[in-house]
């Protein structure tokens, strides 16, 4: 497989779990290109951030499905590296935690008031 080390990891996973991760276990959530594995991510991160990487795991998703008429759509799948970093390594993706909190409540869109009716 011919990939450079600059497509293979496409970016931080910027979540508040991801954030969580990172602060309390030393810990990094990457997207990652569909053809990289364990081995190229952990070159990668050595080549492009000078970190050495404790333990790669990687997470692949599935495309959803869904249907548009007669024909069915296959989504494309998402493929996330989770990476342990050895003890003393650190990489700064510029993620802050008010930001990622932000953008979580943003999604989740306007919260409106019942007026004490439940349903």
């Amino acid at each position: 497989m011919d990939l450079s080390i600059y497509n293979i990891i496409r970016g931080p996973r910027v979540t508040h779990k991801a954030y969580d991760l990172n602060q309390k276990f030393q810990q990094l959530v990457l997207d990652i290109h569909p053809k990289a594995n364990k081995g190229m991510v952990k070159e990668a991160l050595k080549k492009l951030f000078n970190v050495e990487a404790a333990n790669v795991r990687i997470v692949v998703r599935k495309g959803r499905r869904r249907r548009s008429g007669r024909f069915v759509i296959q989504g494309s799948l998402n493929k996330k590296a989770i990476v342990t970093l050895k003890e003393g390594h650190a990489v700064n993706l510029g993620v802050d935690a008010p930001a990622v909190y932000a953008a979580e409540e943003a999604a989740k869109g306007p919260q409106f008031d019942m007026g004490g009716v439940k349903g």
